[in-house]
């Protein structure tokens, strides 16, 4: 008898992949550490090599890991694709949505929540990463849905929030300003760059992750300022007034893929809803 390769289990192994830990694969796909960790163990013994590896401490994958993860994103895209067409819309593969880590922590509980109520049967992979990577997982068909940032002058905008500045108010009086930055690429980052530039303040990078909440409880600490739109940073108290220069606005857009299945153009709705509402 041939080996199954069971589509939900390519998919956790795809997200693991995709998120870069097991830990915020986990938080994607909705499951917890341990059964993720026994989705990879099934994984391993049906095809009877190793697919993960550590590289200090990171998860690194193996060059049989590496040889799956190709197979198993065609396999997917083509599962999904074969779904649609045969089910005519009646029977809904995975939504797929995308967002990045300021939508994530704001709206994902509240969002899905609100879905799944009206799709209990629905399953649901949440990819959270930078709005650039989202969008060219949207191009290659790996997402249905994008929840990210653009230009204010996006012409598909579902709304228009100003960039505010966050952080100790007397950072801004330094000779250096100390900034707490994401890691590239971030539309903040290179906002807050730019302007500090044009305007001839020095700064330095005092703090630098790719993590959002490390991001904040630095901001919190300290240890440097930041900028964000306040729609979603709420628990930061912006800086009103300083010689710090004013910040260019953002553009919160709601993109999709063509041909969606009902449950997934209503993903797509009720997320543009929300964000209207904020």
């Amino acid at each position: 008898m041939p080996v199954n390769l069971p589509t939900t289990l390519l998919r956790s192994f795809v997200a693991i992949v995709d998120a870069g830990s097991m830990q915020n694969a986990a938080d994607q796909v909705f499951l917890t550490q341990s059964a993720l960790s026994l989705q990879v163990k099934r994984l391993e013994e049906a095809v009877q090599q190793p697919l993960f590896g550590r590289d200090g401490r990171r998860l690194a994958l193996t060059p049989p890991g590496e040889v799956l993860l190709d197979y198993a994103r065609r396999m997917l895209s083509l599962h999904d694709e074969a779904l649609a067409a045969v089910s005519a819309g009646q029977v809904a593969g995975p939504v797929r949505v995308g967002m990045v880590q300021d939508f994530a922590e704001t709206l994902l509980s509240g969002l899905l929540s609100r879905f799944a109520g009206l799709h209990p049967e629905s399953q649901i992979f949440a990819r959270v990463a930078g709005t650039a990577e989202l969008q060219t997982m949207l191009e290659r068909r790996q997402l249905d849905i994008v929840l990210g940032f653009a230009a204010a002058d996006e012409p598909t905008a579902i709304r228009i929030a100003p960039t505010l500045w966050y952080g100790d108010a007397t950072l801004a009086d330094a000779s250096v300003v100390p900034l707490a930055v994401l890691e590239k690429p971030c539309r903040f980052r290179e906002a807050a760059l730019q302007r500090l530039d044009a305007a001839g303040r020095r700064y330095r990078i005092a703090v630098e992750t790719p993590n959002l909440s490390t991001l904040r409880a630095s901001v919190q600490a300290g240890l440097g300022l930041t900028c964000r739109t306040p729609l979603f940073l709420r628990d930061l108290a912006a800086i009103e007034a300083s010689d710090l220069p004013d910040l260019p606005p953002v553009a919160c857009i709601v993109e999709q893929g063509s041909a969606l299945a009902p449950a997934t153009a209503r993903l797509a709705a009720l997320a543009t809803e929300v964000i209207r509402e904020l």
